[in-house]
């Protein structure tokens, strides 16, 4: 069985600069991953992927803990505090740490769907941001579709509003959508008279099928689904802003998104690194440990800079994002890019370095775990989604090049 290992990030990285308030957070979120979330990680994983897995109770300690709250100004019901986004990305380092299916509910929760919320009335706000930060309901977002995912422009977004009394008819069929099998209601990018807008849906409404959830590579905690709406009428005041801005809500939600994202990567790849470091220290071969062997020293010393790297990033993306940057560029892009390129490189050479244990979540003869291999598969999906590594290498071009 793997015990709790020494983390070793205060050896190879050091903060400066960050509010007091932020470490407060942190150890927040810490307590809470070590306590409990950790143990429930291996059995919330080997679930089967479907609606009941949800993990309600985690989900519903966040909220308890005010977790959800963090993103938000006081007049909106939140924390109201100076770097929220700050405070956002650290909780996503913290739960993905431990899980990074917790991380992306969080995500979904109160990064994306409370940011497209933030952009919509104060009717709209008052509405669905109370339940959202309290718990009561769970938030997705649907931009993606079958055939859009990155190219979400009004020719590859299929998804139609078409103007009725008091509202609009919603046709249309999303894909990947995080949170869906159990979401209460989705803030849902469509067409609407030929120009993109968001609109916020009632999962309940007769018009909405929401599919059983997929089967994933990893990440089985958090469930994603197709929702297909057959007609489904969106009243006049769920409409997020205006009608031709829904791009922009999208952007503005996605770019915090990227920010978490990649920060869900560091912590993942500090997970990797710090298990590793504890397996080396350990493994012994040829008559000396596998941390005295120079291969793996200089490897381990590229990852520990590389992972600095990465959350320096995501801090610096987030800290211009609550110093008023809509879309804090190129750093959104690096940190998501770099933060989850990382995770996965850590991970890879974890596998390697645990060697058949890095290859086996459970050992037959005596009931051992083991959560590299699943460190490993959880970190392809970050490298896709939320726009994919590529599409963020071509917005650092165009800052280098123009577009």
């Amino acid at each position: 069985m793997q015990q709790p290992v020494q983390r070793n990030v205060n050896r190879t990285y050091h903060e400066i600069g960050l509010p007091s308030c932020i470490e407060e957070v942190r150890l927040c979120v810490r307590e809470f991953g070590e306590r409990e979330l950790a143990p429930q990680v291996i059995t919330m994983e080997e679930r089967p992927e479907e609606a009941g897995s949800f993990p309600r109770k985690l989900f519903e300690r966040m909220a308890e803990l005010g977790l959800y709250r963090l993103p938000y100004t006081m007049t909106e019901g939140g924390c109201g505090l100076e770097t929220p986004m700050l405070a956002t990305t650290v909780v996503m380092e913290e739960l993905a740490y431990f899980s990074n299916s917790v991380a992306v509910i969080y995500d979904c929760q109160c990064v994306l769907a409370g940011r497209v919320l933030q952009y919509s009335s104060d009717d709209l706000k008052l509405t669905y941001l109370p339940p959202l930060m309290s718990g009561e309901q769970i938030a997705c977002v649907a931009i993606t579709e079958p055939d859009a995912g990155s190219d979400v422009s009004p020719s590859s977004v299929q998804t139609v509003g078409t103007p009725v009394a008091d509202g609009w008819s919603l046709t249309g069929h999303k894909r990947f959508i995080i949170n869906a099998p159990v979401a209460d209601f989705a803030c849902v990018l469509c067409t609407i008279e030929g120009s993109l807008s968001m609109v916020v849906v009632d999962l309940k409404n007769e018009q909405v099928t929401v599919s059983p959830p997929d089967r994933k590579m990893g990440m089985h905690a958090c469930l994603t689904a197709d929702i297909v709406f057959d007609g489904a009428f969106v009243p006049t005041r769920n409409l997020v802003w205006q009608k031709g801005k829904g791009l922009r809500v999208a952007l503005g939600a996605l770019t915090r998104g990227r920010i978490a994202v990649g920060a869900s990567g560091v912590g993942m790849a500090q997970a990797a690194f710090d298990l590793s470091m504890h397996h080396m220290k350990e493994r012994r071969m040829f008559g000396k440990s596998l941390a005295e062997m120079q291969h793996w020293q200089f490897r381990f010393a590229e990852h520990a800079t590389h992972i600095a790297m990465a959350r320096d990033l995501c801090y610096k993306a987030a800290l211009r994002h609550d110093e008023g940057e809509e879309f804090p560029e190129p750093e959104t892009a690096m940190a998501k890019y770099y933060g989850t390129q990382i995770a996965a490189d850590v991970a890879r050479d974890a596998v390697q370095v645990f060697g058949g244990y890095g290859f086996v979540s459970r050992l037959g003869a005596d009931g051992s775990n083991f959560s590299i291999e699943r460190f490993y598969r959880e970190s392809k999906g970050p490298e896709i989604y939320e726009g994919s590594n590529e599409i963020q290498k071509w917005m650092i071009a165009r800052r280098m090049f123009g577009s």
